[in-house]
């Protein structure tokens, strides 16, 4: 593990953080503690996510952020646990991920884990999407807020990414519409990548206490 910045030595001043967690070579978030196994200019500390995230001081982040990296992780639940632990009271998680319908997605063969609509519903508690499933793994303690699926192109195809603007307004426009684009239209009108966002349960029933 490398501590570019020597955060680590000094925990009592990590609080309120955002954490990007398999950043690659940009950071998202301007201001982020940004972790990545692969050094480069926008990383703050190399190493294994898990281990880095396992060492990072309990409760000292608002946001805790990783795009395109989950679904190359082995344990899908730990890294979720350990994201879970760094949340302080009112700090979310936020996932993006390539949805299984997306050509890219099966390209790739460091992808370990596909991801759907669904699929936070067997990690977490899931209030938000109709269809109700088993939770095999479910951690408890995290509620899923809320699922966007995100239709766009990338290079060398941006002339249709208007088009599937306009398609993602529609299918997102409802839970109900999420639900039948899945079950119906996801090879017919793939979308490239699907965000969660997730919650401390504890929060959510202070909610609505």
């Amino acid at each position: 593990m490398l501590d570019k910045r020597g955060l680590l030595a000094r925990p009592a001043g990590l609080r309120d953080l955002v954490v990007e967690v398999g950043c690659g070579p940009t950071r998202r978030y301007a201001g982020s503690l940004a972790i990545d196994a692969i050094d480069g200019d926008a990383v703050d500390i190399v190493g294994d996510a898990l281990a880095v995230v396992q060492a990072l001081p309990e409760g000292c982040a608002r946001l805790v952020t990783s795009a395109h990296f989950l679904e190359h992780v082995p344990d899908t639940a730990a890294m979720l646990d350990a994201m879970f632990r760094l949340l302080a009271p009112g700090g979310e998680i936020e996932v993006i991920v390539p949805h299984f319908a997306h050509p890219y997605f099966h390209s790739d063969p460091t992808h370990r884990q596909a991801f759907g609509l669904y699929t936070m519903s067997y990690y977490a508690v899931d209030p938000w999407l109709r269809r109700k499933v088993p939770g095999y793994v479910r951690l408890e303690h995290l509620t899923l807020r809320k699922v966007d699926l995100r239709f766009k192109s990338s290079l060398p195809f941006y002339g249709r990414h208007a088009i599937k603007r306009v398609i993602g307004a529609l299918f997102n426009s409802c839970r109900y519409l999420q639900e039948l684009w899945e079950e119906n239209l996801c090879y017919v009108f793939p979308c490239y990548e699907i965000r969660y966002v997730l919650g401390r349960t504890a929060d959510t029933r202070a909610d609505h206490a």
